[in-house]
């Protein structure tokens, strides 16, 4: 480490050539907002000058454009890329994403610690810096069936690892708020390091007595004045756009240069169709900046602030001492970016292919203890006062409804001319079989089903569709894919994703990904589809941690009271 920093005393000097110099850009600097004319030095993965001319070993040409910090995706689930961790790398780094804090808690609702011990290998392999913090709420609810159970025990022993943050995501905000036993022992274990928060709507006296157990941040706010709340109570507000939540535009008009300490950006749930139309963090600065933010307060947001806020105090800026991101940009405002540099290396397929690749775990996941019929799927009793599951566009939280469905012969039917189609979800752990049945209204299916074996927190399998034979097809047809999603009308599958991993990622290229969500959206537009990203929002109805009605495979559960419907 002696000769280590000696040389960067020296090259920071200019007394001897930089490893690595950037010449002739722009330099955006997040203290003043000024653009500022300058060639940047980099001693191995540091960057050691700035504000002056430098000679180097290598040089990379700026060409005048505009250097910004690597931005920082501060809380995301890689599994809901659906793809592995390194075909997330190669899918987002070029979009200046040198730095992703993940909570690998799909995979560890499926596999227990295995999740972690794959996540951790696989971010010590990969071109960015892929942070951890460990899974919270494994279930997230007593409500559900997952296919494992974390406790405190179980999540300190990675406590130390140098990819581990502290806690992820704390969803069971009764729990917390209640001094739940199993929740004080997470909170106890992690206490003086960082705990992400997941509070929905919480507000007040609640509010106050969550953020007391020292959780600090929160992806969940949907509305400004819960935004506001929040910032004013010292929680930093991670604003969220990914492929289902998309809250930006009703939170960034608080975010200016005053505020930007307290905001920053995360995706949470972003697919490779959606990297592809729109971009990943790079979308939510240009989206930000053209709905009025600042530029300066827009790129501190994105970098400077998440670094600060989970205790990565080596970047966020470029500086003398940080870490070398570095994002070249063609345009500022537009957020167009035209090289990257991650940790000193300019990003290329080159660097991307010269990584140890860990084999992928839980193939095989997806199991049904016998092949589901039709009959399975029948609602018995009769239709009066139905509950039904309120899609609510661009929001997991969704409304708890009620309406009179037709029946026959004891058998509750959907009621097509309503919007209204059966939804089930099939427990595929292993360790029951239970299903979950109830109606949900927004998909705008005429004909056929939508099935995924990604169904948040616990990921057993969630059916939407018209009918209860090609539900019960679209089920079946999971297993035999080991997991993904699938659309089936009239007995014969029209398109499919196949998810081996866990049942959750796939293991080929984004690029395959991609395509074959595009087919998947053809198919259920083909069957009346009206949402835009049908399969992630009914990934997202057995979530019952979001408000207010949701489905797991014990049955409709209303979220206020966390009881069975």
């Amino acid at each position: 480490m002696y000769e280590t920093i000696a040389r960067r005393v020296a090259q920071g000097q200019g007394r001897e050539p930089a490893d690595l110099v950037i010449r002739d850009v722009r330099l955006f600097d997040l203290v003043t907002g000024e653009l500022i004319p300058t060639d940047i030095a980099v001693c191995g993965d540091t960057i050691v000058g700035t504000m002056g001319q430098y000679e180097g070993k290598r040089v990379i040409e700026g060409r005048g454009r505009v250097a910004v910090p690597g931005f920082i995706d501060t809380h995301l689930h890689v599994e809901s890329s659906l793809v592995t961790p390194y075909e997330f790398d190669r899918c987002v780094l070029p979009h200046g994403v040198t730095t992703a804090i993940c909570d690998p808690h799909e995979m560890a609702n499926v596999l227990g610690t295995a999740a972690f011990d794959y996540f951790l290998a696989c971010a010590e392999r990969v071109v960015m810096d892929l942070r951890v913090n460990l899974s919270s709420c494994v279930p997230a609810t007593t409500m559900e069936t997952a296919g494992a159970r974390l406790d405190a025990a179980d999540l300190t022993p990675y406590r130390a690892h140098p990819k581990v943050i502290g806690l992820a995501e704390f969803m069971n905000m009764p729990g917390v708020l209640n001094a739940d036993p199993t929740c004080m022992d997470k909170l106890v274990a992690f206490a003086g390091e960082h705990i992400d928060g997941h509070a929905p709507l919480l507000r007040g006296k609640a509010l106050n007595g969550y953020l007391a157990a020292g959780i600090s941040t929160d992806h969940e706010a949907t509305a400004a004045d819960e935004a506001l709340e929040k910032i004013r109570k010292g929680m930093i507000v991670l604003i969220r756009e990914g492929s289902v939540c998309k809250d930006l535009a009703a939170l960034v008009p608080l975010l200016n240069p005053a505020t930007a300490s307290f905001f920053a950006f995360c995706t949470d749930d972003r697919n490779p169709l959606e990297i592809a139309h729109e971009g990943h963090l790079d979308f939510l600065i240009r989206r930000a900046i053209e709905l009025g933010v600042e530029p300066v307060a827009a790129y501190r947001a994105a970098s400077l602030t998440a670094a600060t806020a989970f205790g990565l105090r080596d970047r966020g800026q470029i500086a003398p001492g940080k870490r070398a991101d570095i994002v070249l940009l063609d345009d500022m405002r537009r957020c167009v970016v035209s090289d990257v540099v991650s940790a000193g290396r300019l990003v290329d397929e080159a660097l991307f292919a010269a990584r140890e690749i860990v084999p992928p775990v839980g193939l095989g996941s997806v199991t049904l203890p016998y092949p589901v019929a039709a009959k399975d799927m029948e609602i018995k009793g009769d239709g009066k006062n139905r509950p039904v599951i309120g899609i609510v566009p661009g929001q997991i939280i969704t409304e708890f409804l009620r309406f009179d469905l037709p029946g026959a012969g004891g058998v509750v039917k959907p009621d097509l001319s309503r919007d209204i189609a059966k939804v089930c979800v099939v427990a595929r752990h292993g360790h029951n079989d239970n299903i979950g049945r109830g109606f949900v209204q927004g998909f705008g299916l005429k004909q056929g089903a939508l099935a995924s074996s990604v169904g948040h927190d616990s990921h057993n399998i969630c059916v939407v569709g018209t009918n209860d034979a090609d539900m019960a097809l679209a089920v079946n047809r999971l297993e035999e894919t080991g997991g993904g999603f699938v659309a089936v009308r009239d007995g014969a599958v029209l398109a499919e994703l196949r998810l081996p991993v866990a049942g959750l990622m796939s293991d080929r290229p984004y690029e395959e990904v991609r395509d074959e969500l595009i087919e998947l959206r053809k198919a259920a537009r083909e069957m009346g589809g009206a949402l835009e990203e049908p399969f992630l929002q009914l990934a997202f109805l057995p979530l019952p941690v979001i408000p207010h009605l949701k489905i797991t495979d014990v049955g409709m559960i209303d979220v206020e009271t966390m009881a069975r419907v």
